[in-house]
């Protein structure tokens, strides 16, 4: 695959410390035409997923590729003939999640090993200067510029909810019994998505840095120390460090992150 040199692209998915497998996932994709490029842009996606034996696996493997179709598809016509040229990358990852939602829900449905099956889900679309982004669950997107790291989502899970409502304090919340309990997945519970879909997309400048990671990085790596990681090297050393990181505390969780550092802007 072709990656253009307006962007410095690296990722790392490692299972951990403690796991026998990996549930998370990632994906990266660009176009190779040009002209395709332009009309879709750049996708960029972690997915961490949740299940019995492979439940976790498939969910967020599945997940990923039905949100990588969705975006490949937008603008092909439908096949009620309708024209889907000028569909905008939001509305584009409104039905990628939920048609990940359902193939979710219809393959745990024919499988009853798969039962229960879900997984949280960071997904954005990088076009003209601009991302378009969406999530669900507590994986995150971070946008470092200035050396300073802002998260850009918040978390679906327990924990968070209970820092919003002012009942736990976020130093109290991040050795909380509960805070790997997720408020909202893909493929739980309802025919709906109760995910955030920002209507404004984030506008880049160069030099930004674009941050994915599951909670088996930023439940062990501090906000601050993901920008210093990823400001003074390469994105791929950076990937490494920071996995490195999580582990030596532990790594009781699948570690992924992706990075993606934005060299110019072409609007």
């Amino acid at each position: 695959m072709r990656i253009r040199s307006d962007v410095e692209v690296a990722n790392i998915s490692d299972v951990g410390c403690e796991r026998a497998g990996n549930e998370d996932y990632f994906l990266y994709h660009e176009p190779d035409d040009d002209a395709e490029f332009e009309q879709r842009g750049r996708l960029i996606l972690i997915a961490d997923g949740m299940g019995g034996r492979n439940g976790g696996e498939v969910a967020s493997h599945l997940a990923a590729e039905v949100i990588r179709e969705v975006y490949l598809n937008a603008g092909n016509g439908d096949n009620d003939g309708s024209d889907r040229r000028d569909e905008d990358p939001r509305s584009v990852l409104i039905e990628g999640f939920q048609q990940a939602h359902q193939a979710i829900l219809a393959t745990a449905n024919a499988d009853m090993e798969l039962r229960g099956m879900g997984t949280t889900c960071c997904a954005a679309i990088l076009k003209n200067g601009l991302m378009y982004y969406a999530h669900i669950g507590d994986s995150r997107i971070y946008l470092i510029r200035n050396g300073v790291a802002v998260p850009l989502t918040e978390d679906h899970s327990l924990v968070a909810r209970m820092v919003r409502d002012g009942i736990l304090t976020p130093e109290q919340a991040i050795n909380h019994s509960n805070r790997n309990v997720l408020t909202a997945a893909l493929g739980v519970d309802s025919d709906s998505v109760a995910g955030d879909f920002p209507v404004d997309p984030q506008e880049l400048v160069a030099g930004d840095i674009v941050a994915m990671c599951t909670d088996g990085l930023h439940g062990l790596v501090s906000d601050e120390e993901i920008a210093l990681t990823t400001s003074h090297q390469s994105m791929r050393e950076a990937c490494k460090e920071l996995v490195g990181r999580a582990k030596v505390r532990g790594g009781p969780d699948n570690i992924t992150v992706q990075l993606l550092k934005v060299e110019q802007i072409e609007r």
